[in-house]
């Protein structure tokens, strides 16, 4: 399927490692020049010179902190100045520590809101009015099954992540006529580092093994499996591109079928 991203630039966060990358990985395949950041500054450049051997695309890479306002404008305005436009966004990043609400303070939910919710608000703000004028662009929000089924001990994803899906589905509606999506994409298990912590704090929690954590996982997936980084790219693609111009204010999962809900 034609995708018609040779021409766009697209902006992913958090692209050096799981998701980010291979959503980035994705779409320098399908031909798009690509701003990626990420804070560590080594690995970002692997990344960036992995991907310029594997596209016709440019590649620009920002080592920059999502959760400071300051590194997000700087990281918009490099980007700006070397393609002169952004399509495409897609705001990602790391998750918050897992926990209860007891054990959380009220820092932990200041740098989990500046992380989660504010850096998607900053993101948005700087890339919308270029996108207005174009008439053309696509919002993509990495968020999480949480927001449809909560899961136990992530109390700060659960309730931020859904923070952006409420901005996402209303936002979605002020900026369809200007011809640009708002979607969110729902990863569920997925076999990436984050995962992995995942599976490591619950089992230290509950005194059973990181694989017992991850057996536990995969037998309430109807897939019987975690799913694959690149599997989840497939659809975040798709959404960003041409062929998905009428797909605006959806939060789809890409779960193996984990989430119970008719919606």
């Amino acid at each position: 399927m034609e995708l018609g991203l040779q021409e766009k630039v697209a902006l992913v966060a958090a692209a050096s490692r799981g998701l980010g990358r291979a959503v980035a990985e994705e779409l320098a395949e399908e031909g798009a020049s690509l701003i990626l950041c990420a804070r560590g500054e080594e690995q970002l450049n692997e990344v960036c010179e992995s991907l310029s051997r594997r596209t016709l695309g440019r590649i620009l890479g920002v080592a920059a902190d999502l959760s400071v306002t300051a590194d997000v404008e700087r990281l918009v305005e490099r980007g700006l100045e070397r393609f002169g436009r952004i399509d495409i966004l897609v705001t990602n990043s790391g998750g918050p520590p897992s926990g209860q609400f007891d054990s959380l303070s009220r820092q932990d939910w200041e740098a989990a809101a500046r992380l989660l919710l504010t850096s998607v608000l900053d993101l948005t703000r700087l890339v919308l009015p270029g996108m207005k004028a174009r008439g053309w662009g696509r919002i993509l929000n990495v968020t999480s099954i949480t927001v449809k089924q909560p899961v136990e001990n992530l109390m700060l994803s659960n309730s931020l992540r859904a923070a952006v899906t409420g901005f996402a589905r209303t936002l979605a509606n002020e900026v369809a006529a200007y011809g640009i999506t708002v979607n969110n994409i729902l990863p569920g298990y997925t076999r990436t580092d984050r995962v992995e912590q995942l599976a490591e704090a619950l089992a230290a929690k509950e005194g059973i093994s990181p694989a017992a954590v991850r057996a536990r996982w995969q037998a309430a997936i109807p897939m019987q499996r975690l799913g694959e980084p690149r599997e989840f790219a497939a659809l975040a693609a798709f959404l960003v591109s041409e062929r998905a111009s009428y797909i605006t204010g959806s939060s789809i999962a890409v779960d193996g079928g984990w989430i119970r809900s008719l919606f």
